[in-house]
């Protein structure tokens, strides 16, 4: 609990506790939405095309951003976007639109603020607390965002059935609608809390603007091959292993559920996670952090595999919770290389780096989890998929030796896996 003690720390995990309840309720609602419209796999996919898009066309400026601006003010001026994003989505749902593209349209906007957000959150973590407490924060605030993922698509569905809610003038408003009520007051408040943090972290690139200096993220992180495959571990094996996208057409078509019970599929892998993030923060990785990083990729994919081929529900949850598990130690592992690894004045732009490899895991996993659904099957794109992640595993143990033997979790000792003219150099 070493990080709690700091204010700052603790006030922001109550930020983003509400920002992700709200997402994650958003989310369920979102895609039961656009399946209730057209019924195809391929149109969830979209929705995770739309949100990835922007991740990948503002990238540079992204990070750029976060390391040359207060990174604190950044984050505000995103979340404000979305917050106005979210109120068009409120609208949408009380006219009752069929039009999906302009659900695409609002969730590019959505991903466009968090193109920008997620460098400058990320790069902010190590500014809230000692470094000593470092890995200790990355453990809990995993805790609290896994927390959130559990209650946040349990209150999606709850809320997305509830009876419909009539306002003045014959209004009403039922379903996704009242659901984005919920994330646009989640949102609210998380800004209001990021508004009362003292950290003040200023600009850490003092360089004048030039394409060397924009660039400066991608080189260091393509010449430090800890980070390089940390990254694209975490690429290929979500974005061929997460089966997040289909879960409406399980929950619907396999496991012949309502919204609450997509909304209990979406949380199983965070309820195994959450659990795992207070075992690792009592029991702490000391060693051998490498090698436990690929041994929890594959127990991720072994994990895909059973769910996809399940037709009960208690299996389908208790694997989702198996691979929510996993994942939450190697999250806490690439976590950790991806702040003690980077100098604090690059950070902003390796974790725009970071978030494209996130985002192409997660949005653009969706969106390919869509189009295999569409042409094999769900059951059997999630097994493929399962498959494919375990393949990686192995081949990523063999080409990128220097994760493999990563041990201790400290800048020390991070720091010299990394190229001495990297370091020097800082790009």
């Amino acid at each position: 609990m070493e990080a709690f003690a700091s204010r700052d720390f603790r006030r922001y995990q109550m930020a983003r506790m509400a920002a992700i309840l709200g997402a994650e309720a958003q989310s369920v609602a979102v895609a039961w939405q656009v399946y209730s419209i057209t019924h195809r796999a391929i149109d969830l996919g979209y929705t995770g095309l739309a949100l990835f898009l922007p991740g990948l066309l503002f990238l540079l400026p992204a990070g750029h951003t976060a390391d040359r601006f207060d990174r604190r003010h950044v984050i505000l001026v995103c979340y404000t976007l979305q917050m106005f994003c979210t109120g068009a989505l409120v609208e949408l749902a009380w006219t009752g639109t069929q039009n999906i593209l302009a659900i695409y349209a609002v969730l590019f906007l959505i991903g466009t603020g968090r193109a920008f957000s997620g460098p400058a959150s990320s790069a902010l973590i190590p500014h809230l607390v000692p470094e000593e407490h470092f890995v200790n924060a990355v453990t809990w605030g995993g805790a609290v965002f896994q927390l959130a993922n559990i209650t946040g698509p349990a209150i999606g569905g709850l809320l997305y059935t509830l009876p419909i809610a009539h306002f003045a003038a014959g209004a009403r408003l039922e379903g996704a609608g009242i659901v984005y009520l919920f994330t646009l007051g989640a949102l609210v408040w998380f800004i209001t809390l990021v508004s009362t943090l003292h950290v003040r972290p200023g600009r850490m690139e003092h360089r004048q603007l030039s394409l060397e200096v924009v660039l400066a993220g991608f080189r260091y992180v393509w010449r430090a091959s800890l980070l390089l495959g940390s990254f694209s571990l975490d690429l290929f094996v979500v974005l061929l292993g997460g089966a997040t996208a289909l879960m409406p057409i399980f929950a619907h078509e396999i496991l012949h559920q309502g919204p609450r019970g997509l909304g209990m599929l979406r949380a199983a892998p965070a309820v195994g996670a959450v659990a795992m993030s207070v075992v690792m923060a009592r029991f702490p990785l000391r060693q051998r952090a490498g090698r436990w990083l690929f041994v929890c990729v594959s127990i991720f994919g072994a994990a895909t595999v059973i769910f996809g081929l399940s037709h009960t529900l208690w299996l389908s949850l208790a694997s989702l919770a198996i691979a929510g598990a996993a994942d939450t130690i190697s999250v806490i592992i690439r976590g950790s290389i991806l702040q003690l690894a980077t100098p604090r004045e690059m950070r902003g732009r390796v974790s725009a780096v970071n978030s494209l490899f996130i985002g192409a895991s997660n949005e653009l996993g969706e969106f390919e989890s869509g189009l295999t659904a569409q042409w094999w099957g769900a059951v059997r794109a999630t097994v493929i998929g399962g498959v494919g992640a375990l393949v990686v595993a192995g081949a990523w143990a063999g080409l990128f030796p220097g994760l493999r033997k990563a041990d201790e979790l400290t800048a020390e000792s991070l720091r010299a896996l990394v190229p001495a003219e990297e370091t020097v150099r800082r790009l």
